[in-house]
């Protein structure tokens, strides 16, 4: 397959202003072709508008990370991406749309409740500047074990997930296909950290996306279901928000074909770990140690940030190599795969 990106160094220079107003500094230049796709999409920087919302904060050190990737090959790169927030949308028609762990919806109001009463009660003390992260450790850890035994205590089914999901508002970037399908074809994993459930993401993705790809695995909390498909346990460690990096790696599983298949990890995690370039997605800072664990040699960060841009967009952009802002969709990121695999045989 031959490939044709043309990318003109200004897109990746963000323009030298007080950030006071973000419609000032991402007007970008749209002299941008990109042709690289099997599926025959001619992409237009013109029709790609907000794919151009992207701030970069070295842009020499991004070219030299390319380029490394790019030489090193396919072969060596993997994808570690975050998926709320990040493969999905922040807004849907209009509202914030829903988290995966945020959307389920056990049948029974009394559980669901008192999920919510720990909700109200952890979620402060997550992102509490005076508790240390020891301690806070400890707490995700009660916050997550109590949530999954009420999970199990009020009787969850395979039903009530997929009732869950087909109601509810909860949507993937544009472009998220495309990338799988471009990764897919190159070989090259994708692992999808997250601190929920792998079967309500799993079933996004099969609702949503209408099909799998052999090469996206999922590490999250798994689910044991009984023959008549109630909830009865969860298996291996548990990943909480703290903890969501490739130390949790054996955790890893491909997307099953259908909701219970029991198939667990495989031995691709042990291939997985010697792609030691890293192309990283993520909408919260935190995210960038989702690489904790794996000796990289190369990593390029995305950063999505989705909402209170003019306050935090700065810190962004000091920790991510390139902040995509206002929801964007994830042409942009393709843009970037595919320059990082333009040496391709």
């Amino acid at each position: 397959m031959s490939y044709c990106f043309q990318l003109q160094h200004s897109i990746f220079r963000p323009r030298h202003c007080p950030f006071r107003r973000f419609s000032h500094y991402n007007n970008f230049s749209s002299r941008v072709s990109f042709r690289s796709f099997s599926w025959g999409k001619d992409l237009e920087m013109e029709d790609m508008k907000e794919a151009s919302e992207m701030v970069v904060r070295d842009p020499v050190l991004l070219e030299k990370k390319i380029a490394s990737i790019c030489l090193a090959g396919p072969h060596k790169l993997q994808v570690i991406a975050d998926f709320d927030a990040t493969l999905t949308k922040f807004w849907v028609n209009g509202t914030r749309g829903q988290s995966s762990h945020g959307l389920l919806q056990q049948g029974n109001p009394e559980y669901d409740a008192k999920r919510q009463q720990l909700y109200d009660y952890y979620h402060p003390l997550e992102f509490s500047p005076t508790i240390g992260l020891e301690e806070k450790t400890k707490l995700m850890e009660e916050w997550w074990g109590k949530t999954h035994g009420l999970l199990v205590e009020g009787g969850l089914t395979y039903e009530s997930i997929k009732k869950s999901v087909a109601d509810a508002n909860i949507a993937f970037r544009e472009g998220v296909v495309e990338l799988f399908e471009f990764l897919e074809e190159r070989d090259i994993p994708v692992l999808i950290f997250s601190a929920g459930l792998a079967d309500i993401i799993e079933e996004v993705l099969r609702s949503k996306l209408h099909r799998t790809f052999k090469n996206v695995r999922i590490v999250s909390n798994r689910m044991v279901f009984d023959d008549d498909g109630h909830l009865v346990s969860f298996k291996g460690k548990l990943i909480h928000s703290l903890n969501k990096n490739e130390h949790a790696l054996d955790m890893a599983a491909p997307v099953h074909e259908q909701p219970g298949d029991l198939n667990g990890p495989s031995d691709e995690n042990d291939s997985v770990k010697k792609r030691t370039n890293v192309l990283l997605l993520g909408d919260h800072i935190g995210d960038l140690g989702m690489s904790d664990g794996l000796n990289y040699e190369t990593r390029i960060s995305v950063g999505f940030l989705n909402h209170n841009i003019e306050n935090s967009l700065s810190c962004y952009r000091e920790a991510f190599d390139v902040v995509f802002v206002n929801d964007a969709p994830i042409w942009g990121v393709i843009k970037l795969a595919s320059q990082m695999c333009s040496n391709e045989s």
